[in-house]
């Protein structure tokens, strides 16, 4: 008899007692929308969007595209651009997935979850099992502190002491690839959310930074790092990450050598707003009054500076958390970036952080059909965000909140 991995089990068992079916994608046509491509800083009036499958067909001018037979939605006039990318998400669950999907993120990079939920998500929606968002996978934080994570594979049982060798790094990498994921998650410095850690202190040194770059390049993974603080920051730009994450501290040298490195900015900043808010403890309210505008000022240096950005809100989705790549939008608006700067960070630019710059991330021929509807003009005002009238993801309509009147 065949003996099942307990896992691999596990995960059989959860994907046919959770996967729920949705309609398949279909040919329909998106008509009389105004459209915001990402890419140009201008809306196309009057344009048609043909959705075939799960990709953008053709795209034109009402009076020149035909749409005879096809299934058509009216978009009354309102603005369809690309659907956002929340580049550091912490989805665990399929309700979670919902509202990030039904808040215009169709598309999200994981930064880190305790057992592999990440790679499950991805793999639902690959297969069309739910609409989105499309997940980039991070599986298991590659810490010194494994924690709960200790249990997500039977493989990291030698880990329980801890993670810091060159060996056991390597093995929490080989692991995580193993397992499928598509980026390694690890950190620079402490975190800045629990009371009894230094925000600034330095966690893994340049050449533990650099034994993990150097084991996810041999699978052409890339390496997102966690870095309050700029020495851990500095290290792991040094070692090669492709981006940092948070940010909060970091100097212009820093900044410079990111520019130079290509090394991309994801600076979370609605989380760290977050701080100051009422739920949190003294510690950590007095911390973000100090952290806050730290970051501000970073994300203002950056931006002179020329490093590139990417929207990430740090977010579980859970029902209590508000963050939402459209505020993140907002406060990258309010922190010198222009509005059509700031859309693209969360859309064209987040897409080619995430190497899918030919997948997602624009509304162009060829490419997913990932896309929101607004109420209003995003480039003249971004708070349009905020009231997401309709979702494509994948080619199928995730969310549809229009016509608000009854049919006559």
């Amino acid at each position: 008899m065949k003996i099942i991995h307990p896992i691999k089990f596990i995960a059989f068992i959860l994907f046919n007692l959770l996967a729920c079916p949705v309609a398949s994608a279909a040919t329909f046509a998106l008509v009389n929308c105004n459209v915001f491509n990402g890419i140009d800083n201008r809306i196309d009036d009057k344009m048609v969007v043909i959705v075939e499958g799960k990709d953008i067909q053709q795209i034109g001018k009402s009076e020149k595209v035909k749409t005879d037979g096809m299934e058509l939605i009216d978009c009354e006039g309102k603005y369809l651009m690309p659907g956002l990318i929340d580049v550091h998400t912490h989805l665990n669950s399929m309700e979670a997935a919902h509202r990030a999907l039904v808040a215009g993120t169709t598309t999200v990079r994981s930064a880190s979850v305790n057992a592999f939920e990440d790679v499950g998500l991805r793999e639902l929606v690959r297969i069309g099992k739910l609409p989105g968002p499309d997940v980039v996978a991070a599986g298991v934080y590659v810490t010194p502190n494994l924690e709960g994570s200790i249990l997500a594979d039977p493989r990291l049982a030698p880990l329980y002491d801890g993670v810091n060798t060159d060996e056991e790094l390597r093995l929490l990498v080989s692991v995580n690839i193993d397992r499928g994921v598509d980026v390694i998650k690890t950190r620079g410095t402490e975190r800045a959310g629990r009371p009894d850690t230094d925000p600034r202190e330095q966690v893994y040194t340049h050449h533990q930074l650099s034994v993990v770059v150097d084991e996810a390049a041999k699978h052409d993974i890339p390496v997102m790092v966690h870095a309050h603080g700029d020495e851990g920051a500095r290290a792991a730009v040094q070692a090669g990450a492709r981006s940092i994450e948070h940010g909060t501290y970091l100097s212009i040298a820093t900044l410079q050598l990111m520019k130079e490195k290509g090394t991309w900015f994801v600076p979370t900043y609605v989380t760290m707003q977050e701080m100051n808010e009422e739920q949190y403890d003294n510690v950590l309210r007095i911390r973000g009054s100090h952290m806050v505008p730290q970051l501000a000022q970073a994300i203002r240096n950056a931006h002179k500076i020329g490093v590139k950005f990417a929207t990430g809100a740090d977010n579980y989705y859970d029902e209590q958390s508000i963050n939402r790549i459209s505020l993140e939008v907002m406060y990258l608006t309010q922190l010198g970036l222009s509005p059509f700067e700031a859309m693209q960070a969360a859309t064209t630019s987040s897409a080619d952080l995430l190497k899918l710059a030919d997948k997602t991330g624009r509304i162009a021929v060829g490419y997913e059909a990932d896309m929101i509807l607004l109420a209003d003009n995003p480039l003249e005002d971004v708070m349009a965000l905020q009231d997401v009238l309709m979702v494509v993801s994948n080619g199928q309509v995730a969310l549809k909140r229009i016509p608000f009147g009854l049919p006559e």
